[in-house]
């Protein structure tokens, strides 16, 4: 008796500049795919035109199931799925129907990485102290120095940076 997997939304991590490419393939291939795409102004010296880029630099979303991702990471241009916690990162329906009508509306949209600085309150996103929440004392490259507060005990934990958000900025 096989048993079939529900398909979720998957992130794939493409080759650089192959995000159009891949889509392509896995479409080709029957793969639910989606490569958000942000229309940008260029200029030239004789002309302005206005050209579709991937939002997300190196990413191509996939909607597949657990026979399917082998399939998938076997299409060229695709370096591997986007881990996380040591499973393929799942990427919420709401979240793809977001990004959708968000560049439906709007054009050259920008995307960058938010920046941790001392003092800003965050929650903790991953690990083990997951939904704590706490402000930041110093930021050592990829790792936040937190001061949390448990059962009125000042706790200080060195998280890393992809797993903090911020709640409040009070940073001057």
């Amino acid at each position: 008796m096989m048993m079939t997997t529900a398909k979720k939304w998957l992130a794939v991590y493409t080759r650089p500049r192959w995000e159009k490419k891949v889509f392509q393939l896995l479409t080709d291939r029957g793969f639910e795919a989606y490569c958000p795409l942000n229309k940008v102004r260029k200029k030239w010296s004789d002309r302005v035109k206005v050209v579709e880029e991937p939002l997300f630099k190196s990413y191509v979303f996939v909607n597949t199931d657990e026979e399917g991702r082998s399939r998938v990471r076997m299409c060229n241009g695709v370096v591997n799925f986007v881990y996380w916690l040591g499973k393929p990162a799942i990427i919420q329906e709401k979240d793809i129907s977001t990004i959708k009508r968000f560049l439906n509306d709007y054009e050259n949209v920008t995307t960058e990485q938010l920046t941790v600085m001392p003092s800003q309150e965050i929650e903790v996103t991953g690990g083990a102290l997951m939904d704590s929440k706490g402000k930041v004392l110093t930021v050592k490259g990829k790792r936040v120095e937190v001061l949390l507060d448990f059962m009125g005990i000042k706790l200080v934990a060195f998280v890393d940076k992809q797993n903090v958000r911020i709640i409040r900025n009070t940073a001057q």
